[in-house]
């Protein structure tokens, strides 16, 4: 999951983040602590993660939990989403998607500006910007909302 969460940011924030942070040897570490207690932490039990697969190789990841902003009013929140771009239009993103939000349920995803095919599957899937930026990390994000699907 590690592998391919750095994979992903290598392939998708290049030029948008410096080399330094993308290239830096320690980074495959992180992500992997990163995942450890994502996946085992008590802190995060609220939260739905997945991987898609290809040919016995993780390809893909997806994570979702309760918004991060306590003055949310959606459901939930991704907080992420990557394939590997070998693989995009595989539907792997659709399934990574499904598999850790529920379409009856309102979400909010934080995604970079300037990555307009993500904000084309965000289209796609329902989402769409609300107004709402900020910058992390020197990456300047727009918060997009799905509404949940009507019964």
């Amino acid at each position: 999951m590690a592998r391919v969460h750095v994979t992903s940011w290598q392939e998708t924030y290049r030029g948008s983040m410096p080399d330094s942070v993308l290239d830096d040897p320690a980074l495959p570490a992180a992500r992997e602590g990163f995942w450890t207690a994502a996946l085992t932490d008590e802190r995060w039990s609220n939260n739905h993660a997945a991987v898609a697969e290809a040919n016995g190789h993780i390809i893909g990841v997806a994570m979702s939990g309760p918004p991060e902003d306590p003055e949310a009013v959606e459901d939930r929140q991704l907080y992420l989403i990557y394939v590997e771009a070998l693989h995009h239009g595989s539907g792997a993103g659709p399934a990574l998607l499904n598999a850790v939000l529920d379409p009856r349920q309102s979400a909010v995803w934080w995604v970079a500006e300037r990555n307009p095919r993500t904000h084309a599957f965000m289209r796609k899937h329902g989402f769409a910007p609300d107004g709402r930026s900020q910058t992390q990390d020197g990456i300047r994000a727009v918060r997009w909302v799905r509404r949940a699907d009507q019964p």
